[in-house]
């Protein structure tokens, strides 16, 4: 046995979870107390003692908060850490960034070596691929606040706030159609993250409200980039049946889309609709500009910090949220017919 017994051990002996561990230990109300018994009772036999320093709790906290995210220069990301600078700064508290340019491994070292004695909580909007499951759920176990943001794990039991991807995906679609388009291609994203599964979710029961065929060769799911979006077209236009017009998982691959298009002579709105997410600067420049569902960026950042900032004051009597913010639907000329 270690010389320092971790929750982590008391959870391999009793063959539980180790938030189920945490749980007990905090005395939850949604622990079986015979579970929460035979916890008490092993964490006294091994002499467990909590590791007070894992939230800054000794000290009264680090003023620290530590955000994980795939990227800077995405414009989605930047206004979301406007947005949580500030409600952060103005409650006095330090931000510590951890990019993983949407990397699986990067994200995995990033997460496996947090230092988080010296933060009080930690936001999160995982990658791609992410795998990190069991190291946040150990984080949060614990005793560090976490909440996920945009990309949220939904096995892991803790606070998110993301935008409304299911609806802003319906809306999208349904435009595409009210405009008289009716072969609708969907370019999404990694099929394991929560928003793609929402937003192809939307795209399907839009195409189902309004008594248009799914064909499965229409959805391609890729990357995020510009260079993704042009790569999907190309699939798109090598199919048997081409579509008359593309909803994009988000407003950079659907730039892609318009220049693909673009190449191939291809008269975009009149002939061609396309429709992105996210409202980037980019798609009201472009031409002809992208139509798009606007997400809340700003406003998921400062909801998230919030969230967080309560869970770290409020401690183990602040119960798991989410929230969901809604998007606005924004018609620009990538969709108009005439």
């Amino acid at each position: 046995m270690p010389e320092h017994i971790t929750i982590k051990d008391i959870a391999r002996i009793l063959n539980i979870s180790v938030s189920t561990v945490s749980r007990a230990l905090r005395d939850a109300y949604d622990v079986n107390p015979e579970t929460r018994e035979k916890v008490l009772h092993l964490a006294r036999e091994l002499d467990y003692k909590p590791n007070f320093n894992a939230s800054g709790l000794a000290g009264g906290g680090t003023r620290n908060i530590g955000i994980i995210l795939p990227f800077i220069t995405n414009y989605y990301f930047s206004m979301v850490i406007t947005g949580i600078q500030e409600v952060a700064y103005a409650k006095g508290y330090n931000i510590v960034l951890y990019v993983t340019n949407d990397s699986p491994e990067r994200e995995m070292d990033v997460v496996k070596n947090l230092n988080t004695q010296n933060l009080d909580g930690v936001l999160v909007s995982v990658c791609s691929d992410s795998a990190a499951n069991n190291y946040f759920e150990q984080i949060i176990a614990e005793g560090t606040p976490v909440v996920f943001f945009d990309r949220v794990l939904g096995s892991v039991d803790a606070s998110k706030v993301v935008q409304d991807d299911y609806n802003g995906a319906f809306e999208a679609v349904e435009h595409l159609v009210k405009q008289g388009f009716s072969r609708i291609a969907h370019i999404a994203g990694p099929a394991g993250l929560d928003f793609t599964k929402h937003r192809l979710a939307g795209y399907l029961d839009a195409l189902e409200r309004y008594g248009l065929p799914v064909e499965p060769a229409w959805i391609v799911h890729s990357g995020f980039s510009q260079a993704d979006g042009e790569a999907d077209l190309e699939v798109l236009w090598e199919g048997k049946e081409r579509p008359d017009a593309v909803f994009a998982v988000n407003d950079r691959k659907a730039i892609g889309v318009i220049l693909q298009l673009k190449k191939r002579g291809i008269r975009i709105g009149p002939d061609f609709g396309v429709i992105g997410f996210t409202d980037d600067p980019m798609s009201a420049i472009i031409s002809p500009s992208l139509s798009t569902v606007a997400e809340p960026a700003y406003e998921v950042g400062k909801q998230s910090c919030e969230l967080l900032l309560q869970h770290i004051v409020r401690k183990n009597n602040f119960q798991v949220r989410e929230i969901t913010l809604p998007g606005v639907l924004i018609a620009r000329e990538s969709t108009r017919r005439s």
